[in-house]
């Protein structure tokens, strides 16, 4: 969403929004500061608002930094930092007040909120017109919807609302059973399937498409593991034709012009477009992006190259800025050591180039870092002002979430064209898929989804929901100051209700007293 937004409206709004919300959720009425009838009442307050909502997506407890990655992506087995750093997370050392997430919880709830009351005001709105209370409507519901998707995966059973409620009655909610949340979002988005156009062009790029919703639900149902339901929505996701799979891997992720930073694969993603506004710009690439005082290896010895001598650091740096390009990040976010050996990928994997980076001009790195999600570049994407997208769905994944519930419905019969065209791209020559049983073709697409997928913020909750997390990080490999291995617990598939918000409302502990295993 490419929309330079200098409404004093939105920026009343905005604020509103975002700045004036209570530290806890449970203590922000909304209502309290400003009616909704003070907005909505023609098509662009409404298209303003929601723009405000989007806006919510981009704070660091969410897809800015490393808020929601720090439990999408830490304490598995692709990566962790590059240094005796966020080890209370990689490591679990979580408990009730110590990396349980309270940041990300209260700025899904404002999510939950807002959306919530936009919604309220949307619906029977005779001031708008059919169309824009339609797109408002879908997206209001999907952005939700999202948010619902992750307070689920990371807490399980949470407080569920979705119609406005006074703050006092929000601030004694217990926590509602996920099976029955994920229900009504799953409804939800079949509704906002219904109500969002299936394309975007020019500033609309960036707003959640019909395909943006039917993946989500896909999600939900595999999740729950309901292979029939997930299997008909990447289908139907598939069979649109409005996505593609992009050709060339790495031109998947190669978002190097800020002006052209979408492709025909992605399906959603959160729009850090740096003319957007400058606050919304992203600090995530800089966990990707190398530190120059880590590089290259060896980087205080001294050297010769092309008659001139000096430390390699100073040369390297110099070569890398002959290309407008530094390494200003903060390498948090490198490869473990098992997944970063290209004799750990299968031969002749196409991915394993693009995926990962071992030297770089012909230099030898420190560690291992993802070339997918690094940019180096220091005049488009300096550090703590970044444009990158991050990309929540592309199509890659709906094709391999279809071979998974379509080999647990059938057996791999009919799976093998879905993951197959996943591999053909990946692979010179082909190399497809054929003759496993069904309990090879899952275990199989254990090793898919890391390969593609790798550093995209899903492979955690994969390893959750196969079953199989506490077996994997006891035994891949971890670097010398990270141990998880040693701490990981069965109750660490998900987080504490936070501490904070229990001392708000003691009522979340009634459903479940031992707070989710951390009892």
């Amino acid at each position: 969403m490419k929309t330079k937004i200098t409404s004093k409206f939105l920026i009343l709004l905005v604020g509103l929004l975002v700045l004036s919300s209570c530290e806890e959720f449970l203590e922000e009425d909304l209502r309290d500061e400003i009616t909704p009838d003070a907005f909505f009442t023609n098509d662009k307050e409404a298209e303003l608002a929601v723009n405000g909502v989007y806006r919510l997506f981009h704070d660091n407890n969410l897809y800015k930094q490393r808020g929601l990655d720090n439990y999408y992506t830490s304490g598995a087995d692709i990566q962790a930092a590059n240094r005796d750093v966020n080890g209370s997370i990689h490591n679990y050392l979580i408990q009730e007040g110590t990396a349980d997430g309270n940041g990300t919880w209260i700025q899904l709830y404002r999510v939950v909120n807002n959306t919530t009351e936009f919604i309220s005001n949307i619906e029977g709105n005779e001031s708008l017109t059919e169309d824009a209370k339609n797109s408002r409507l879908g997206e209001l519901l999907f952005l939700r919807a999202l948010a619902y998707y992750h307070l689920t995966n990371l807490w399980g059973d949470v407080p569920f609302y979705t119609e406005q409620l006074p703050v006092l009655e929000r601030s004694v909610l217990g926590r509602t059973p996920k099976a029955e949340v994920r229900s009504v979002m799953k409804d939800d988005l079949a509704r906002a399937f219904d109500l969002l156009p299936s394309s975007y062009s020019g500033n609309d790029l960036g707003r959640a498409s019909k395909w943006a919703a039917a993946t989500l639900k896909a999600k939900y149902h595999l999740f729950d593991q309901e292979w029939a339901l997930a299997k008909a929505e990447c289908d139907v996701v598939i069979d649109g034709g409005a996505h593609r799979l992009l050709d060339n891997y790495s031109d998947v992720f190669d978002q190097s012009d800020p002006s052209n930073q979408y492709n025909d694969e992605y399906i959603f993603v959160v729009d850090f477009e740096a003319d957007y506004d400058g606050p919304l710009s992203t600090t995530r690439t800089d966990d990707y992006n190398p530190r120059i005082r880590d590089e290259p290896a060896g980087r205080n010895n001294d050297t010769i190259v092309n008659g001139v001598s000096g430390k390699k650091v100073d040369i390297f740096q110099g070569l890398l800025r002959d290309q407008g390009e530094d390494m200003t990040g903060y390498g948090w976010s490198v490869p473990l050591p098992e997944f970063a050996l290209r004799e750990n990928w299968q031969d002749g994997d196409l991915r394993y180039d693009a995926t990962i980076v071992t030297e770089y001009l012909g230099w030898k790195l420190s560690f291992p870092y993802f070339r997918k999600n690094w940019n180096l570049d220091q005049e488009n994407s300096l550090r703590g002002n970044h444009p990158e997208n991050y990309i929540v769905f592309r199509l890659a994944d709906v094709y391999l979430m279809a071979a998974e519930a379509e080999n647990e419905l059938n057996g791999p019969g009919a799976a093998y064209f879905y993951v197959n065209k996943v591999r053909e791209r990946a692979f010179e020559p082909d190399q497809p898929w054929s003759g496993m049983s069904k309990e090879e073709f899952r275990e199989a697409m254990y090793d898919e989804r890391k390969f593609e997928l790798s550093a995209e913020g899903h492979r955690r909750m994969d390893l959750i929901r196969w079953g199989i997390l506490l077996e994997t990080v006891q035994t891949v490999q971890h670097r010398a100051w990270n141990n998880p291995g040693a701490n990981i617990q069965p109750y660490h598939v998900l987080l504490p209700v936070p501490q904070n918000q229990l001392e708000l409302n003691p009522s979340l502990l009634e459903s479940d007293p031992t707070n989710n295993g951390y009892r």
